[in-house]
């Protein structure tokens, strides 16, 4: 039995991983989707308060409240912020971790960092625009959602605390490289906000040439759009329980 926590990116919530959980607890697994603070089922809760380390905190402490270890931590998208931190503060606590479609910063990086300046400005005009300090969702056709899924999806989502835009995260790259890591790569259609991340974890210098060592770190492709849980989920599943294994 393995223990799978999943973390959604931005916009979402745990409700995405729904046709993910089913498939993996009926393998006997244990599957927390965590909901982050503000989104979600917990949109009630949007503040301009919320932070990047609001969002650590919802992750870690899931970890620690459940008293997981060997976790296998999926991290969708802005998550891949979170996971990263999660890796360098609790490495002990992990067995694998699995960014999905997501950011991969540098040290001192935020998420916004390998975004085009049209996208940050947007983003930063849209919640400074808002009484809380949020930025809405887009249409999620840009994450090649058709029909009931791009329905279902945009139905749901909500919008994101900007100040988790662009707070910087400081960690240790040979610490959170000694993880084994796998980063899954959706690519049709390819979301152009990931294409820098794409591009870095096929360079064999990243982190200073860390990202390829440590506890190894590999790279899956699905052909699907950026929300990979919704359009893929058989392919998904199966690449989650491999980084069980």
């Amino acid at each position: 039995m393995a223990n799978f926590v999943l973390v959604h990116g931005a916009w979402h919530g745990g409700w995405c991983w729904r046709r993910v959980v089913a498939p993996l607890q009926a393998q006997g697994h244990r599957v927390h989707a965590v909901t982050l603070t503000g989104l979600g089922e917990r949109a009630h809760l949007m503040s301009s308060l919320i932070t990047l380390e609001t969002h650590i905190s919802d992750v870690m402490n899931v970890v620690e409240a459940e008293e997981l270890q060997d976790v296998v931590l999926a991290a969708h998208s802005y998550a891949g912020m979170l996971g990263t931190a999660v890796a360098d503060r609790m490495p002990q606590r992990l067995r694998h971790l699995v960014y999905v479609d997501a950011v991969v910063p540098k040290p001192g990086e935020s998420w916004a960092s390998t975004q085009s300046s049209a996208t940050r400005e947007a983003r930063l005009a849209a919640a400074q625009a808002s009484p809380d300090y949020s930025f809405p969702a887009p249409d999620p056709k840009v994450f090649g959602l058709e029909a009931e899924d791009h329905a279902w999806v945009q139905r749901r989502q909500t919008p994101h605390p900007g100040h988790t835009y662009q707070a910087q995260l400081q960690f240790d790259p040979r610490r959170v490289a000694a993880v084994p890591r796998t980063f899954v790569d959706c690519n049709r259609p390819a979301l152009g906000t990931i294409d820098a991340v794409r591009q870095r974890v096929r360079d064999r210098n990243f982190w200073d040439g860390a990202w390829q060592g440590g506890g190894g770190a590999r790279i899956v492709e699905i052909a699907t759009g950026h929300d990979p849980m919704v359009s893929a989920p058989a392919d998904l599943v199966r690449v989650l329980l491999e980084a069980a294994a």
